[in-house]
C-alpha cells in the first residue's frame, strides 16, 4: 500500500448512523452506536472499489448489498466514508475485527478501520491470503 493511500485513510472521515470516526481518534459516538449494537468493538468494511481501483456507482452498489447480504446476522450500522469530495459507502459491522477483516479480504479490499469502545480507531491493513 503507497504512503498516498494510507494518508487517504487518515484523511477520511467514517460514519455510520450519525456517529464519525477518524483514524486514531476516539470517539463517545462510535462508543454509543456499538453499545446501541450490543458490541465492545467492530469495523467499518467496504465493498466498493476492490484493490483501490474506482469502479462504476451501479457495480459498487452491487457489491455493497452482496455485502449486507454477507453480514445479514451480524449487528450493523449503514455509512458512508470520504474526504475532500471522494466518498464511499460502507458498513459499520460489530464483533470482533478479525471476523470482518473477512469480509474485507473477500470484497478485495485493502484495509478496515477497526474501533473499540474507549479507544481510538485504528487502520488495519488486510494483507492478500496466499
Amino acid at each position: 500500500m503507497t504512503s498516498g493511500l494510507i494518508a487517504a485513510y487518515r484523511r477520511t472521515t467514517y460514519e455510520a448512523a450519525g456517529a464519525c470516526a477518524r483514524i486514531g481518534r476516539r470517539s463517545a459516538a462510535v462508543d454509543a452506536l456499538l453499545a446501541r449494537l450490543g458490541a465492545g468493538e467492530g469495523a467499518f468494511v467496504t465493498a466498493w472499489n476492490p484493490f483501490s481501483r474506482r469502479m462504476p456507482r451501479g457495480w459498487n452498489d452491487r457489491m455493497l448489498a452482496r455485502l449486507r447480504y454477507a453480514a445479514r446476522r451480524l449487528p450493523r450500522a449503514e455509512g458512508v466514508g470520504g474526504a475532500g469530495g471522494w466518498e464511499e459507502r460502507h458498513l459499520l459491522i460489530g464483533g470482533d475485527p478479525r471476523r470482518i477483516v473477512v469480509l474485507g479480504r473477500r470484497f478485495r479490499q485493502v484495509a478496515v478501520v477497526a474501533v473499540r469502545r474507549g479507544r481510538p480507531a485504528r487502520l488495519v491493513l488486510l494483507q492478500p491470503q496466499r
